[in-house]
């Protein structure tokens, strides 16, 4: 079968490890990623929480049509299906949809509107900063065919099994924000079409739901429908780059004193880096049921391409936009009802079908959320033993339910999560990715160490993780004293912003290039330093 008709979606109800009161023993001999045959226990106990009625209950709702009912548990060599070109293709029009949103236009409008940047400095920090965020999720992915593990599992053999606990928990407030923050997007655009007749709180109630709903059925329902989801989308942005494009300003230039723009420049950059690098987090969770003879190369390129492209259209539209708001007095009082509101305005003189490109845009925020919700589901249950024994789908129900609550209380502040939530995405993933890129390199490929996917669950097994507790730690340190928010001032990033004498016009983001160069070179050098030492005693590499 063809990852197409995506294979992990629906599991036979008899057989399905993931919904039996007790999970039995099982072995397997896998062939390691280095070409090592390993042989061990590949499952061990899970406590049963659901019995009785409630069980039963359980057992009807993953019997529904396409519904997945597997969570974290690993996809053995011989559950997975062949995928061929078709099945890179897949992977590009994934991320292809998931990430032609109009959340992203927000963030383009940043560059301009807050950071006072002008077309071509927006546009390079743009392009070359999506280009290298990309990296983290196109390279994670590359582990999913492979190993048949999901992301946050993955983190057990580089972070160890206890300090990756650590990583789930941020990563679930991680996914869950972006889905909150979609939510309020689409409900602001619900309303601004409908006017008086839905408020924003209604419509973020209906996207939350509407993404809840794809997450809770799983990886088939959410392959089919990724495939296709980036079609109207496509067709509505090129229809608002004609109808706006017009009032775009390609000659604004930066405004300030050279230390002021340099600072500005290096902060969008940074804000645009951190715009993908979340994703990270979610790269593998897709390609589990790929074969392990999946390509690496082309799970990169598609996966690259397919965050990477989408990203930079919509934003560089966003600074289009930005640019145009200064002189269209209809695109200014827009932008100060809404960002739902702007994005009616930019399709004045349309009508009727303008307002059905907005709803149509407002409905891609289901496609770039919907992902980051089942990946939080799976994340809970990477906490523990207890956390996978409640069911994957209960999970994403339970942060459905989040995603309202919290989406309608903020309904009113989608700029300001924007401004400080991006830089702290790239707090937390930046030096996780720097651990897992130092332990692949230098202590597996280049020793030619092979990783056993099979101790996924082992604590024994898996490494114990002290330095790379240590450096990540050390990273977020280095991001403490480097962090410029509304709400901290980090003594690093003061000074760098007192030399070039800008603090006072750079609002949000602040000197975010300080601080991830110092929590990136703090976990460099812890990591350097003493994972060499505990190699010795880590039975799991």
């Amino acid at each position: 079968m063809n990852p197409l008709n995506h294979p992990g979606g629906a599991q036979i109800p008899d057989t399905d490890i993931e919904r039996q009161s007790e999970v039995k023993q099982s072995s397997t001999k896998l062939d390691s990623v280095e070409g090592d045959s390993l042989d061990h226990h590949d499952i061990s106990g899970t406590p049963a929480l659901l019995k009785g009625r409630l069980a039963r209950w359980n057992d009807r709702v993953e019997g529904l049509g396409g519904l997945e009912a597997r969570g974290i548990t690993r996809v053995l060599p011989h559950e997975k299906h062949e995928g061929g070109m078709m099945g890179f293709l897949q992977m590009f029009s994934l991320w292809f949809s998931i990430e032609i949103v109009a959340t992203n236009i927000v963030t383009g409008l940043l560059g301009p509107l807050v950071f006072n940047l002008g077309w071509v400095d927006c546009v390079c920090c743009v392009i070359f900063g999506n280009a290298l965020s990309s990296c983290g999720t196109a390279y994670l992915g590359t582990f999913g065919p492979q190993s048949g593990n999901r992301t946050m599992i993955l983190s057990r053999y580089f972070m160890g099994y206890w300090p990756s606990k650590l990583i789930c928990c941020v990563n679930i407030l991680n996914q869950v924000a972006w889905g909150i923050i979609g939510s309020i997007f689409a409900g602001q655009t619900f309303s601004a079409v409908n006017g008086a007749g839905l408020s924003i709180a209604v419509g973020c109630v209906i996207s939350a739901i509407c993404i809840g709903v794809i997450a809770i059925f799983g990886i088939r329902i959410l392959h089919s429908y990724e495939r296709y989801a980036w079609y109207p989308q496509m067709f509505a942005f090129l229809v608002l780059v004609g109808s706006a494009g017009p009032h775009f300003n390609t000659s604004l230039a930066s405004v300030g004193l050279p230390g002021t723009i340099t600072a500005n420049r290096c902060s969008f950059f940074a804000l645009q880096f951190a715009l993908l690098l979340g994703f990270s987090a979610l790269g593998a969770d897709f390609y589990v049921y790929y074969p392990t003879s999946t390509s690496k190369r082309l799970t990169f390129l598609s996966t690259w391409s397919g965050v990477w492209l989408p990203t930079i259209l919509i934003n560089i539209l966003g600074v289009g936009i930005a640019t145009g708001i200064p002189t269209t007095p209809a695109w200014s009082n827009a932008y100060d009802i809404s960002s739902g509101a702007l994005l009616l305005a930019c399709y004045d003189g349309l009508g009727g079908f303008g307002s059905l490109c907005v709803i149509i845009l407002a409905l891609g925020c289901i496609a770039n959320n919907a992902p980051g919700t089942y990946s939080a589901a799976l994340s809970l249950q990477v906490l523990g033993r207890y956390g996978k024994a409640v069911p994957r789908w209960m999970w994403c129900f339970l942060v459905m339910i989040i995603e309202i609550i919290c989406s309608v209380a903020g309904r009113d502040h989608l700029v300001e999560i924007f401004e400080n939530l991006l830089p702290l995405v790239g707090y937390y993933i930046s030096p996780w990715l720097t651990i897992i890129v130092i332990e692949h390199l230098l202590f597996h490929v280049l020793r030619r160490i092979p990783f056993d996917w099979t101790a996924w669950e082992d604590k024994k097994r898996l490494p114990i993780g002290i330095a790379a507790l240590l450096a990540y730690l050390m990273g977020w340190a280095g991001a403490i004293v480097g962090m410029y928010q509304h709400w901290y001032h980090g003594p690093v990033a003061v000074k760098a912003g007192r030399d070039a004498r800008q603090v006072p016009q750079v609002s949000g983001g602040g000197v975010l290039s300080v601080t991830g160069e110092v929590e990136v070179g703090f976990a460099i050098d812890v990591y350097a330093d003493t994972a060499a030492g505990e190699v010795n005693f880590d039975v799991g590499i």
